[in-house]
């Protein structure tokens, strides 16, 4: 009976990391192919390499990673493969209460500086319409099209 219990448990837990291995190509796939659009700006404009899509690289690199030493530790019985698991995760686990403690302790100024980064980047959208209905004059169609892509006059919000 304990022999069918592990051998379940074994390929349950294969089963699952299988699951979390495919979400992750998912994911690192998304990512790549966001990359390729590049129509996507950096998320903080001090920190131009911090794009949605390096981050979902990222985040499906790491899941990737963690799943395949779940999936073959458990597969085959590896101690060490499943103790790096085990590992990874607490350490992934650790990282995200770190976070989140620090944004709950910074969480204005956070609020202040994503403020201000929304106003620099609504002053150059708006200079930019400017720019452009005084060289080109914008017709009724192009005035639409431009609030759907950019904004109202007041820049999204």
């Amino acid at each position: 009976m304990a022999e069918a219990c592990l051998k379940s448990l074994k390929y349950m837990m294969f089963a699952f990391n299988l699951l979390f291995w495919i979400g992750g190509c998912g994911i690192m796939g998304f990512g790549i192919y966001l990359l390729t659009l590049n129509n996507f700006g950096a998320l903080l404009s001090n920190l131009p390499s911090l794009s949605i899509a390096n981050s979902l690289i990222v985040v499906g690199t790491i899941t990737m990673v963690v799943a395949f030493l779940g999936c073959m530790g458990a597969i085959k019985e590896n101690k060490c493969l499943l103790l790096s698991f085990f590992i990874l995760l607490l350490l992934i686990l650790l990282i995200e209460v770190v976070v989140a403690i620090i944004v709950f302790f910074y969480e204005q100024q956070v609020g202040r500086t994503t403020k201000n980064q929304k106003k620099d980047r609504c002053s150059k959208s708006e200079t930019l319409k400017r720019g452009w209905k005084s060289s080109v004059g914008l017709a009724a169609p192009v005035e639409r099209n431009w609030s759907e892509h950019f904004g109202s006059s007041d820049c999204l919000g």
